[in-house]
């Protein structure tokens, strides 16, 4: 892909992830709710003002309204405007990580992301990951075995097996050690189609970052005086960081690690 086409892809790759963003909001507050995404048309939950298409421009609506409803004045959350931005940024990620050399598996990470994020702000408002997005990751898993040229196909097989097997485990023994759920099914499932999806060797770089980031900002949400010790959190959002993390770095760092354990440190 030469340089003017690699521009033309970054521009396409930035607006479709801006609007595909804006899309996604109207995603994540209908599909936990069991409401049809087609409608009714978006509106106001407030004043169920209609919103008119210069309304729904990604961003540039939200900084011209000052972030309220133009009828009734309700705020509206900044929420929406961070999933249009995150959606926009992981898209041109992915255009700078694999669209030069392999484009197919440039889209795949794209809308890939694009349900990561779905899942990210679903789970961390109603603790669910619906069971649709858990699909949509693994039919692109499967794509990805065909695409993924820095990784071999069995290693994405195996990486799903390896997922699951590992969150079975460690739900089993938490439940039994704490009397209590320790993971949620909906995690077991996203850590298998996550493995199908990287393959093993970057599933321990998405785990490695969940694990350890979601550790320090739980450990200081609970530090917190007015944090219960049996509050429940979410922790696909961590997860779905992970995936993330490990889709665009996670080769990156896996080299780095092998050159120093082959100069022996």
């Amino acid at each position: 892909m030469n340089d003017y086409y690699l521009i033309v892809t970054y521009i396409l790759g930035g607006i479709l992830g801006l609007c595909v963003g804006s899309f996604l909001n109207v995603v994540i507050y209908r599909v936990p709710e069991g409401m049809s995404l087609a409608s009714p048309p978006s509106h106001c939950p407030r004043c169920k003002y209609s919103l008119k298409w210069y309304d729904n421009i990604p961003v540039l609506s939200y900084i011209i309204l000052g972030g309220k409803c133009r009828s009734c004045k309700t705020h509206i959350s900044f929420r929406y405007t961070a999933v249009e931005l995150t959606n926009t940024l992981l898209w041109l990620l992915s255009v700078y990580a694999y669209a030069k050399d392999n484009l197919p598996y440039a889209i795949i990470c794209a809308l890939g992301c694009s349900v990561l994020v779905c899942i990210f702000f679903i789970d961390l408002e109603h603790k669910i990951i619906p069971d649709r997005f858990q699909i949509i990751l693994g039919l692109l898993g499967i794509a990805a075995i065909f695409f993924d040229k820095n990784t071999q196909w069995y290693s994405h097989l195996v990486g799903a097996a390896a997922g699951g097997t590992v969150f079975g485990l460690v739900a089993y023994f938490g439940s039994r050690k704490y009397g209590k759920e320790a993971l949620g099914g909906g995690d077991i499932k996203l850590s298998i189609v996550s493995g199908l999806l990287l393959g093993w060797e970057k599933l321990l770089v998405a785990m490695l970052v969940a694990t350890v980031g979601g550790s320090i900002i739980l450990l200081s949400l609970r530090a917190k005086k007015d944090q219960a010790k049996d509050t429940e959190y979410p922790f696909a959002p961590f997860i779905t960081a992970g995936i993330a993390f490990a889709l665009f770095f996670g080769d990156k760092l896996i080299d780095a690690y092998m050159s120093l354990i082959r100069s022996g440190f």
